[in-house]
């Protein structure tokens, strides 16, 4: 059974959300212009199209699934593999109104640096705080997998930003 929502339900679930998604969707565009197009049709699938959710989490994980979705999608179109992208990412997340501060943007454009399944993966955890077991719900993949890639993802961040520039990174 599919669930409606009101417009002011709708704006109450928009503004709750919003930040999250937005910086999801970061991860995987870098800064490209297509974030906002992502987060529009994902908003839009979840005002008409959304099953009807058991909770609050429920409802959160499924918008964080099909923004991963979507912006795979983005990512794997003939089109968008030869857009451009923007190379400055730090000063994007500078001047961004979706919630990244000056003092966490040159971590968080290391994160966004990583390959793709080590970059959501270290941004589930650390930035969402999601367990592995519900990472893997949520990336449709092994408990051991997600493990795996928050280690190889510590690895890299370590190297590109050196043992004493990397902030607390805590073991599983």
């Amino acid at each position: 059974m599919k669930s409606k929502m009101s417009a002011h339900e709708f704006e109450i679930m928009y503004d709750k959300y919003k930040n999250l998604l937005y910086r999801i969707a970061f991860t995987y565009l870098k800064g490209n212009q297509d974030i906002e197009d992502v987060l529009q049709e994902v908003f839009i699938k979840r005002m008409y199209h959304a099953p009807k959710f058991q909770s609050e989490e429920h409802e959160k994980r499924w918008l964080i699934r099909i923004t991963v979705n979507h912006c795979k999608n983005q990512v794997s179109s003939f089109w968008k593999k030869n857009v451009f992208t923007s190379e400055n990412t730090t000063e994007l997340l500078e001047t961004d109104q979706y919630g990244f501060n000056t003092e966490e943007s040159e971590l968080f454009s290391a994160v966004i640096s990583l390959p793709e399944k080590y970059r959501i993966t270290i941004y589930l955890y650390y930035y969402e705080g999601y367990k592995c077991r519900e990472i893997a719900e949520i990336l449709k993949c092994k408990d051991s997998t997600v493990k795996m890639r928050l280690k190889k993802g510590r690895e890299l961040l370590k190297s590109d930003l050196g043992e004493e520039n990397v902030y607390e990174i805590r073991e599983i």
